[in-house]
């Protein structure tokens, strides 16, 4: 039987990026003594350009450039919401000289699919920063406020697609969250996942039948287009409002339950003795410390959260059964 192009294609990228992975980990083992600081492999489990290449990348050009690990390599394993990077950790078991880049979207994926591996099989080694949501529309849309929007969406919940990034992540949950506090049965939303911010913003952008006139992502995934004038900014879901942004918060506009913030991580495969773990915390934690990390931070408008090790894995654990709950009472998962 022939098999379709698409398909062949498919198959070859997913083999590729577990072929990449196995390699990097090989090298890193047999040619450094596993030494996380002569060698050292982030997996980003999304696609290159997305929220989590951007803090792999960025953590690579922190560590390099403050010479805290030699080499360190950036592998991208996307899909399924970040699970399948995660399904590729949880075969690396014992490997000192990996982590991975993680996050809420990843315990919405955890829910959604009902992984049999989640984060708490995982190493922990430390939670980073929280990154914040923004709603917004293309310039020239009628809604020059969160009110007009939720108005007229209220009027014909399923006329009006929201996009953003996938199914079950902070993206959805906060759209389905706006809608019940909007009075809108979650039920009736018109969710568009996309792959990421990027895509989403290729079609807000697009004046094709179909496509959203409303998007949810991160404010850095908006912030060229909010910046040149094409895309606006309607609210963001922060505890505060973001330097240079002039929108209100949730809270400020009337919807304060709408709360989910995004925050972003990093764990290293189960099975790691306590002093590898500690060796990947102190890597860690003397990157979060250099000029270029904070100017990073500064940038991408995040608020720094570090907390490492087992305080990080009590975190992971209480945070995956929110995201469980919040998706159960929004009919998510």
């Amino acid at each position: 039987m022939q098999v379709p192009k698409a398909v062949r294609w498919a198959l070859g990228v997913t083999c590729v990026a577990v072929l990449v992975v196995a390699a990097g980990i090989d090298a890193n083992q047999s040619g450094s003594g596993a030494d996380a600081r002569a060698k050292l492999t982030l997996i980003a489990p999304a696609a290159a350009g997305g929220g989590w290449d951007l803090v792999a990348r960025e953590s690579q050009q922190a560590l390099r450039s403050a010479g805290i690990v030699n080499n360190v390599q950036v592998v991208n394993v996307p899909g399924a919401a970040g699970t399948i990077g995660l399904s590729q950790m949880s075969r690396l078991e014992g490997d000192p000289t990996t982590m991975m880049v993680t996050g809420t979207v990843m315990l919405g994926g955890i829910a959604r699919n009902e992984s049999q591996i989640d984060l708490s099989d995982l190493t922990p080694i430390a939670r980073l920063a929280e990154d914040f949501d923004v709603v917004a529309v293309p310039a020239d849309s009628p809604f020059r406020t969160i009110d007009e929007l939720v108005e007229a969406w209220r009027a014909d919940p399923e006329a009006m697609p929201i996009g953003g990034g996938s199914a079950g992540g902070v993206d959805h949950m906060i759209a389905a969250q706006l809608a019940r506090e909007a009075g809108i049965d979650p039920g009736q939303l018109r969710y568009a996942a996309y792959a990421g911010g990027g895509e989403l913003t290729i079609n807000l952008l697009s004046t094709a039948p179909g496509t959203p006139g409303v998007g949810i992502s991160g404010y850095n995934d908006f912030r060229d287009m909010l910046t040149e004038g094409r895309l606006r900014a309607l609210m963001v879901v922060a505890p505060e409002r973001l330097e240079g942004l002039d929108v209100p918060t949730a809270v400020e506009a009337g919807y304060p339950e709408v709360d989910i913030v995004n925050w972003r991580g990093l764990v290293a495969p189960a099975g790691i003795d306590r002093a590898a773990q500690d060796e990947l915390i102190a890597i860690t934690t003397e990157m979060v410390d250099t000029e270029h990390w904070k100017n990073v931070v500064d940038r991408n408008r995040w608020n720094e959260t570090v907390l490492t090790g087992d305080e990080f894995g009590k975190f992971l654990r209480q945070e995956q059964q929110r995201v469980n709950g919040i998706l159960q009472d929004l009919g998510l998962a």
